[in-house]
């Protein structure tokens, strides 16, 4: 098996590159959607959330009200690292158990895990990765495509970027990078390449 972290900053093109590697035959694991799985109904990570933060964040159906509870971390440190705390590792435990079952699948997997936040979480020094592939377009290109395809202001577009890491951070764990400042068709082009390079050899 083949481990992969498949990171980037915000609007760098991580989900196409993530998209053409499972078209390509990798097994895909998305981070962003195994944190709301983290705190789905019924699941032991909401269960921690609603007793660390109160019923309050919790919806008529049992589901996480994501606003109450951003009202209460937003702007408090101490409670967002005790939401990270619990939501963090149930993540990671997800993760694990989908990456020892592709495994189990097949042991010659090639497992695509997209981690947007890989630098910042420390988990670029967590998990054994085979490979570390960062998603790279130039910050102003990447506001345009928040602006355009997400409708955000052009300022929290920034304020986005100011909160993730730098790109010289990124690039310096970088294994392999992705330019997706070009064409769609340019990038899948070098993703088309890298899983040619994979299987080499």
């Amino acid at each position: 098996m083949k481990l992969i972290a498949l990171t980037g900053g915000i609007a760098s093109g991580k989900s196409t590159i993530g998209r053409r590697l499972a078209e390509l035959g990798a097994v895909r694991i998305d981070a962003d959607q195994l944190a709301r799985e983290a705190v789905a109904p019924g699941s032991p990570g909401l269960e921690r959330v609603a007793e660390r933060f109160g019923e309050g964040v919790l919806g008529a159906q049992g589901e996480l009200n994501r606003a109450a509870l951003g009202g209460i971390v937003f702007g408090d440190p101490e409670a967002l690292a005790a939401l990270n705390g619990i939501v963090h590792p149930e993540v990671r435990r997800i993760a694990d158990e989908r990456i020892a079952a592709a495994e189990a699948d097949d042991p010659e997997a090639v497992v695509v895990y997209e981690i947007p936040l890989l630098v910042e979480t420390g988990a670029v020094r967590d998990s054994d990765w085979d490979l570390v592939l960062v998603a790279d377009a130039p910050a102003a290109q990447r506001i345009a495509r928040m602006v355009e395809l997400r409708g955000m202001s052009e300022a929290d577009a920034r304020a986005r970027i100011a909160h993730q890491a730098s790109d010289e951070d990124r690039r310096a764990v970088a294994d392999r990078i992705i330019d997706t400042s070009g064409s769609e068709a340019e990038t899948l082009a070098q993703v088309d390449a890298l899983w040619s390079d994979l299987h080499s050899g």
